[in-house]
Parts: structure tokens; sequence; C-alpha cells
């Protein structure tokens, strides 16, 4: 039996092909674990024709719902005219406590100060990161006059697999080779295991360990095009990546702003990676994220402001 044959079987349900993915993405700047998630929703099949149906479904689901920012205010039309209209864009929440509420901002479709109900943001605190998350998203529009705000989210639902049954993974485990596996975890990746050779795994195998160790921290070096920070962007909803070396203590730690601390992305993610980290020309490393770095990396934990 071929190792597909044997995936199919043994996670039944959960398996999408990858290359659906390319296919449905194109020019989509829409991470892979979003398409993924839809693909995983109509095409989890081996069956030709299911898959044919489901992949017609997807793209007409991002045709449809996945707001480009160019065509940010004919969506908004769209919302207008019919109600309510569903999307799929990146949702970043603040707490307004002015009014005693939280409040949404949509990155491509550009509204901001949209009402958010408590339950949402309760159970996905990442809402509140400041990075945004991406969620399935029904907004209604209210008409009629004296109305404050016109917008409402009457349902959202983030992209991302709440709960993993751990255990089933590792009992199906042993129905493979650990050649069998690592192929396995390659194809996971989104990656031919066939143009590897074993090293080139290894390698990318490293990529995934801060996602399941503990205040695992490493740093890769290497040419342009050699998949560094393919893993940190498309595979997981529970990591970040930073791009361009923006990065200073009050992103990435604290940020003091008046009497108020606001926690900054290591407070919220699993995983944080930096891309191009050079320093740029006529800037100096902060000094204050060295030394606030340092003391993370060795103790798990940082000072900053009033407290640990």
């Amino acid at each position: 039996m071929d190792l597909q044959q044997k995936v199919m079987n043994a996670f039944i349900g959960k398996v999408v092909r990858k290359d659906l993915a390319f296919l449905v993405k194109g020019g989509q700047p829409v991470p892979t674990y979003v398409l993924e998630y839809l693909l995983g929703q109509y095409c989890a099949s081996d069956d030709e024709e299911i898959i044919n149906e489901g992949l017609e479904k997807v793209k007409q689901v991002i045709q449809n719902n996945y707001v480009h920012r160019a065509e940010a205010e004919s969506v908004k039309g769209i919302i207008r005219e019919n109600g309510k209209h569903r999307i799929i864009d990146k949702v970043t929440v603040v707490l307004n406590e002015k009014n005693d509420e939280y409040q949404a901002t949509f990155a491509n479709l550009g509204l901001t100060g949209v009402p958010i109900g408590t339950d949402y943001v309760r159970k996905n605190p990442k809402l509140l990161s400041g990075n945004g998350v991406w969620c399935i998203v029904t907004i209604g529009y209210i008409s009629g006059e004296s109305v404050k705000v016109r917008w409402e989210i009457q349902t959202l639902k983030p992209i991302q697999i709440s709960n993993i049954d751990l255990k089933e993974y590792i009992d199906q485990r042993k129905n493979f080779t650990t050649e069998e596996w690592i192929d396995f975890l390659m194809h996971t990746v989104g990656l031919n295991p066939e143009a590897m050779n074993r090293r080139e795994k290894f390698i990318t195998l490293a990529r995934l360990l801060p996602h399941v160790e503990n205040n695992f921290n490493f740093m890769e070096l290497g040419p342009k095009g050699t998949g560094k920070s393919h893993v940190f962007q498309e595979l997981s909803p529970y990591g970040v990546l930073v791009s361009g070396g923006d990065v200073t203590s009050a992103r990435l730690f604290v940020k003091i702003q008046g009497n108020k601390e606001i926690l900054g992305l290591v407070g919220y993610w699993d995983v944080v990676a930096w891309d191009e980290f050079e320093q740029q020309k006529g800037r100096n490393v902060d000094a204050v994220l060295i030394d606030t770095m340092q003391n993370y990396l060795a103790n798990k934990s940082f000072n900053r402001g009033k407290g640990t």
C-alpha cells in the first residue's frame, strides 16, 4: 500500500490534497491554512468527483466572500443592499473602555469600530493580539435614522482548528514506518519529499520545533528562496511572521502608553518568527530589546513596565 492510501485510511475526513490549495490560491494573498480549512470542509475525500465539486465550492467561497482591498467599497455596497453578507477577512479587536464594548477592525474591508460580542472575544483571545485573526464573518447592515453604528457582526468563526485529539495521531503512528512518517510530515508542510534528501527533510522538521517545544529558540541563516519562512507564514494560525525586521521591544513585549501597558506579540502567539532581521543602515538595535530578549530566552519571563 502506498503512503497516500495509508494516510487516507488512517486519517479519513482530515486529509487535504496540498496541490489543491495552490490551485485555488493563484495570486490571492490568503494564507494557505485558510484555504486548507475550506478544502477540509468541502474536499476531504479521495473521490475525484467529490473533490472537483468541493473545489468549485471553495473557489466560489473565495470569489464571493474573500475581501480584496480594492473592492472593499463594492463589498460594503453588497452588505447594504442585501442587509447582510458573509466575508473572509482578518479581524483585530480592541476594548473601547469609554463605551464599555469590544470593537472590531477589518483589515481588507477597512471597517473600524464595529461592535463585537464579548463571547466571541472570550472564546478567541487572539483577536486582541493586535495582529489579527483570519475569520469567516457575517456582517449585517442597519438602515434607518439616528443609528450610531451601521454595521453589526452577526456570526464570527475564526479559521483555526479548535480541538485536536492527539491520542488519535499517536495511535495511528504505529501504522507507519519512520521514513513514511517523515514523508507524511513533509507533505503536511506542503513540500514534496521525493525532491528532498534526508538532511533537507530534517532541516524542514527543525522549523517545526518551536511549534511543539516550549521556549525553543533558534536562528536560521541561508540564502533567499530556501523556505526559511514558509512554515511560519503558511502552516499555522498559532504563529506570526514579522517581516522586514520591524521589531521593537514595545511591539514584541509590552507597549507603555500613558498608564496603560499593552501586551505585545509574545503574549499572544505561540510562535513569533522574524524574517530578514539584518540591521538596517542608520538604525541602531534597540538596547532595551536586547536586554529584555536575553532575559526572556533564559528565564521564560520578562520584566517591563510595572510587573513581570
